[in-house]
């Protein structure tokens, strides 16, 4: 037996040999070279490639039969002039024993100096498109659907056999260009330099990768450098793909990064399996520049309409120094410090057309927000927002007061304080025509943008500040699109009252068209002038009711201003005018006409107002009011006049009747006797709006007539005293009285 066994392994040992020795002899005997032609033809049978082999082909047969390729191009057999592929190098070589069992058990695979140009022409067909269609085949066949029977004909697919076994040293691509471009959109994209490296393939096995490479696009103009180190597991039975403490870096600039340039970084566990069509991304970590995410994503139904859900975590950064360092400029601020702390944390879910941030935590500087978020659909840019915060200073992300605002506010103040300086009650009279306001004539609102807003917004705040005044409880109700936005509420509690506004923008044209519903109740004037403009006392104060429905049209200020029409109605309960005693300015008018002077001078430098109310008319910017009525101590006013909001200028003539000194000790020269009953006493108030009260004065040539005709009745007792006294009972009473009516006249 032992000689048996030595015989026979002399006798393996010899056929081994005898192999060797062919292999060789074939090696150096046939010359893969000379058959160039052959397989040209063969390429262009089988494949439908234009395979052009300028360079040597080296080959080995055993034990590895190899093959080593130099300077080769490829094209589509249809366009055999326009060559896809470029290949400088092309080696390998794979054991022939194990081949015998279905191993390929191969050495280093290396391909060098890869040009491959891949094209969409303006009908949208690939150069790639034609690669394995013989001549006569149609150039795509339709898959037929999922589980439909196959057609009487049809050949039954074989029985799959057992998949290879792969063994491989490793693989070495360099100097790899690839470029796709589309002519239809002229959009490109290319990978320059793309270099990879792996340790041994084994299937099961971890197999360490480095790739690297320059990634750009010309839509947008962008590039990045990357480089992606990980190590790839893979079962081909299961089609499972894990890709293990993959680490992907890079720097990217280009024409939205302007001048800048953006670090990012990428880290986790990537999972496919394409049994389970489920891609899964764990132990998410991304970076860009301050910009750092957390998260967990998972993709489910790759092979049909893919859908994405996970969960994202952003931590604390600084949102303005963000955007500072990708060229990405803010619009001015009030508050140039705003946007410098920013957190979010949201589950994701999202499809290939919408996007999703449910469960939203949103940290934004003082201010936290919960709720929803979404994108509905991307191509509409259709917005959706389900919000709820705590608080919010909205003024300190408003834009600042501009120069020219800020001079005509100036220009503005000057032209009331002059016009103050000749109002009151005096011979120096108002001017004819209130000070002029000059409104922005500047657009307003950006049209083309409102036109494509699509937006569905529900806001709820705790506190709100907007212009400086602090809104409880606010609630937000907005809907847009195609150019049309309803505001179907806009609501909030304001100091001890509470405010409503509804209203819509038709933005289709470009004369926008705004209607707008504002509703005020118990709103303390005095503190809304007063939180409006602090550095003036506000002229009135009391509880405002204020019901409107006004309509405008235009894109500017003064466009707004000049079309603006509607009506209104207004109370002001237990009110006040600041600065100014009607009721003194009244007692001194009665005092002049008793030829009397008071002996008091009055407490209170303001007007009471128990009672104030009336309705407005508006047109073409100015609100016309025919019914004010108001009461105060001793004194009811009815007026009637015009706001024009166009030059925030009053004109009002007002008629009070007087009751005199209603105070517990009245002044004597106040008082009002039975003459002076149910006379109604004239007052204008004409000038700047901002002077309020201060407007107003006696009208002097109504208070003439007033004197005039009290004068005439005191002459005409006098008369009939000296009647009486002189005629007695001598004349008939009738003639008497014929008499009197005469000097009356």
């Amino acid at each position: 037996m032992k000689a048996f066994g030595k015989f026979l392994g002399l006798l393996l040992l010899g056929l081994l040999l005898i192999l060797v020795a062919l292999g060789f002899a074939l090696t150096q005997l046939l010359d893969p070279n000379d058959y160039k032609d052959e397989i040209r033809q063969l390429a262009r049978d089988k494949a439908n490639l234009e395979l052009n082999l300028a360079g040597e082909i080296g080959w080995s047969l055993f034990p590895w039969l190899g093959l080593e390729i130099h300077d080769a191009t490829l094209a589509s057999a249809s366009t055999p002039q326009q060559p896809f592929a470029d290949l400088k190098m092309l080696g390998f070589s794979v054991r022939v024993l194990p081949l015998l069992s279905r191993e390929v058990q191969m050495s280093d695979i290396r391909i060098d100096g890869l040009d491959l140009k891949l094209q969409r022409d303006a009908q949208g067909h690939g150069n790639w498109q034609d690669i394995g269609r013989l001549a006569g085949q149609p150039q795509q066949a339709t898959p037929p659907a999922a589980g439909s029977a196959p057609s009487a004909g049809t050949p039954t697919p074989a029985p799959s056999v057992a998949a290879l076994k792969l063994d491989i040293d490793s693989l070495a691509v360099s100097n790899t260009r690839i470029v796709y471009h589309d002519a239809g959109s002229g959009r490109q994209y290319s990978i320059e330099g793309l270099d990879l490296r792996s340790g041994p393939i084994r299937e099961g096995a971890s197999i360490p990768l480095i790739l690297k490479g320059l990634a750009s696009s010309n839509q947008p103009q962008l590039q990045a450098t990357s480089e992606l180190v990980g190590n790839l597991r893979f079962d081909t039975a299961l089609q499972r793909y894990l890709l293990e403490d993959v680490v992907l870096k890079g720097e990217a600039s280009g024409a939205p990064l302007g001048s800048k340039t953006l670090a990012f970084s990428a880290q986790g566990q990537l999972l496919v399996d394409l049994v389970a069509q489920v891609a899964e991304w764990n132990s998410l970590k991304l970076s860009a520049n301050q910009l750092h995410v957390l998260g967990e994503l998972k993709v489910r139904e790759l092979d049909k309409q893919p859908q994405l859900e996970g969960g994202l975590s952003i931590a604390e950064f600084d949102l303005r120094a963000f955007l500072e360092s990708i060229d990405q400029s803010l619009p001015p601020m009030a508050d140039a410090n705003t946007l410098r702390r920013a957190t979010l944390v949201a589950g994701l879910s999202a499809s290939p057309t919408s996007l999703t941030l449910q469960d939203l935590k949103l940290t934004l500087d003082d201010s936290s927000f919960s709720g929803q978020l979404a994108v509905a659909d991307f191509s509409r840019q259709s917005l959706r927002a389900q919000l709820k915060g705590d608080r919010l200073d909205l003024d300190r992300y408003l834009p600042p007061p501009s120069e020219a605002a800020e001079a005509a506010s100036a220009s503005r103040k000057a032209e009331v304080q002059k016009s103050a300086q000749g109002s009151g009650v005096g011979n120096t009279p108002l001017p004819d025509k209130p000070t002029t306001h000059a409104w922005s004539e500047a657009p307003l609102l950006p049209l083309p943008a409102l036109r494509r807003l699509d937006a569905e917004l529900t806001v709820n705040l705790g506190q709100l500040t907007l212009r400086k005044l602090p809104i409880d409880n606010a609630r937000l109700k907005v809907k847009a699109q195609n150019g049309q936005l309803d505001l179907g509420e806009l609501r909030g509690d304001l100091f001890d009252g509470n405010f409503a506004v509804s209203g819509s923008l038709d933005a289709r044209s470009d004369t926008p068209q705004l209607q707008f519903a504002p509703k005020l109740d118990n709103i303390p004037l005095e503190r809304l002038l007063h939180t409006l403009k602090p550095a003036e006392k506000p002229p009135l104060r009391g509880n405002l009711q204020l019901d409107a429905s006004l309509n405008a049209r235009g894109n500017s200020e003064k466009a707004l201003i000049d079309s603006l029409a509607g009506k209104a109605s207004f109370v002001l309960d237990d009110g006040a005018l600041a600065d100014a005693n009607l009721e003194q300015q009244l007692c001194r008018g009665i005092a002049t006409l008793n030829r009397k002077t008071l002996s008091s001078e009055f407490a209170d430098k303001d007007t009471p107002l128990q009672e104030l109310r009336g309705s407005l008319q508006v047109k073409n910017g100015v609100a016309s009011n025919q019914d004010l009525r108001a009461r105060i101590p001793g004194l009811t006013v009815n007026g009637k006049g015009d706001i024009d909001l166009r030059v925030l200028g009053l004109d009002y003539r007002l008629g009070l009747t007087i009751g005199g000194d209603q105070r517990a000790t009245p002044d004597p020269a106040c008082q009002v006797n039975e003459r002076y009953a149910g006379l109604e006493w004239p007052l204008r108030c004409r000038g700047p709006l901002e002077l309020g009260a201060k407007a107003c004065r006696l009208d002097q040539d109504g208070l003439g007539k007033i004197a005039a005709k009290m004068a005439g009745e005191k002459l005409s007792e006098k008369l009939n005293e000296k009647l009486d006294e002189k005629l007695g009972d001598k004349v008939d009473p009738e003639l008497k009285d014929a008499l009197k009516n005469l000097f009356k006249r």
